[in-house]
């Protein structure tokens, strides 16, 4: 399938999928789900509000009905071309907006990244993804235009465009320090942004913290629509007009990939083998939750989707599955059960930490897991509900800690050319994958000093200008 064909079969595919929640939002509430909306807007939204039990379930999916058609129209208007991470970037954008992100509190955030691209001259489709996942701050601009003690909104829209304007540098500096094995960067640069925030307004005597709002009223119903949409997407793979063949040696060959960002699975193993990977994933999420014995409010809805997201490059059952199985066995030894509310969606959002699986093997993706399982829930204080990847902020601090133990252990260090990668490039599919053609990584024995060899960046992606 041509990149045109593939573009439009993405792109439509999520625009009637958005069309057909705005419809199911209204038919499940004629006359509340348009007052429920507002008042998802107007709240301060702070980890974690499940919009679900804070409006009702036909406003909660109005919400996600908007938030994913403006996510299409920005991918449209912007030019961006369809890549493994539009998937990512849909599934975030539709995911959290059953809990936490709106349209009132992501556009100036957006707006940010937009004035940041025309400042440096640069068309807006190279950050498209970075404004995008920046919303992941969002509750910090709902925050400091309903919340805060001196709050308004002029104040929350300014900070909201400082957040989107600051972003871009910060996240491709983050890259750096993650070595390409935790997935959500962008959660760990703006756990860093939101750290900084929440101690500034502390000192100003402004003290927001985290809350819980959950709903468990239609879980029945939201696992059953999440395993029949899981399903269709497996039935679908094999629609595509590839041979049912090469779907299923594209998804057998996928299986093999370790994950490590960054990685472009659309391009290397086509529409086919990705939608096979996103149902996979679906129902992966959705057996992990009832083992455990979670429920599908808003938040897991947003884990899941996320863990299907990052089937076009990134995840699948065989890296993710022991990192779930980490964070269950950590939850065990701290005699906590994996279905407290934050622990279950832990064990989803979890799985940033893949590639760790798929580098150095199950037992270390087992012991990443029952880390993280212990370090999100620390992690959650100094950034006080404002970061909605607070995941992606705990695997980073994982990462950082897993990978030289796991190098010094294993004696040989999977070497990423990082200095030589643009983060912005990642994320708009400029940077060969990790998995396929123009594989980036390579096995680097250490010597007896334990420091690498030189490497020769002459065969590596020329330096960003940027």
């Amino acid at each position: 399938m041509n990149q045109e064909k593939q573009n439009e079969c993405i792109l439509t595919g999520a625009l009637w999928i958005g069309l057909a929640l705005g419809i199911g939002g209204l038919l499940l509430d004629p006359s509340g789900a348009v007052l429920g909306l507002i008042r998802i807007m107007s709240h301060q939204d702070l980890l974690i509000t499940d919009y679900i039990e804070l409006a009702g379930i036909g406003s909660a999916l109005l919400n996600v009905s908007l938030m994913t058609l403006a996510t299409v129209g920005l991918l449209i208007l912007s030019g961006d071309k369809c890549h493994g991470f539009t998937l990512a970037e849909l599934g975030l954008m539709a995911g959290f907006s059953f809990f936490g992100k709106n349209l009132v509190n992501s556009w100036p955030i957006v707006l940010g990244t937009w004035i940041f691209s025309r400042i440096h001259r640069e068309s807006f489709h190279r950050y498209i993804a970075v404004a995008l996942l920046t919303t992941s701050l969002a509750p910090l601009v709902s925050w400091l235009m309903f919340g805060s003690s001196f709050a308004s909104i002029p104040l929350g829209v300014a900070v909201g465009m400082l957040l989107g304007y600051v972003m871009p540098d910060l996240s491709a500096y983050t890259y750096k320090v993650l070595n390409g094995v935790s997935l959500y960067n962008a959660g760990f640069a703006c756990g860093l942004l939101a750290t900084v925030a929440v101690s500034i307004l502390a000192a100003l005597g402004d003290r927001p913290d985290t809350v819980l709002i959950w709903s468990s009223r239609y879980s029945m119903q939201i696992g059953a629509a999440l395993a029949i949409g899981s399903a269709a997407l497996i039935v679908s793979a094999f629609l595509t007009g590839e041979p049912a063949r090469s779907v299923w040696d594209g998804w057998l060959r996928m299986l093999c990939c370790p994950g490590r960002s960054p990685c472009d699975w659309l391009r290397d193993f086509g529409l086919g083998a990705v939608l096979l990977n996103t149902g996979v994933n679906g129902i992966l999420g959705i057996g992990y939750i009832l083992v455990i014995g979670g429920q599908f409010s808003g938040p897991v809805v947003g884990g899941i989707l996320t863990l299907m997201g990052f089937a076009g490059g990134g995840k699948h059952i065989r890296n993710s599955l022991p990192i779930m199985v980490g964070v269950a066995v950590g939850c065990l030894l701290m005699r906590t059960s994996p279905a407290v509310e934050s622990l279950q969606i832990a064990g989803l959002f979890g799985t940033t930490l893949a590639p760790v699986t798929g580098t150095f093997g199950v037992f270390a993706g087992i012991l990443a897991g029952a880390l993280h399982s212990a370090v999100v829930r620390q992690t959650g204080g100094p950034v006080a509900g404002m970061n909605l990847y607070n995941n992606g902020f705990s695997g980073g601090l994982v990462a950082m800690v897993v990978y030289p133990l796991l190098t010094a252990i294993h004696h040989r260090r999977p070497s990423l050319r990082l200095q030589n990668i643009d983060y912005i490039d990642t994320l708009d599919g400029e940077v060969p994958s990790d998995d396929g053609e123009g594989f980036p990584y390579d096995e680097v024995p250490l010597p007896a000093t334990g420091k690498p060899p030189a490497e020769d960046d002459s065969d590596g992606p020329e330096p960003s200008q940027n």
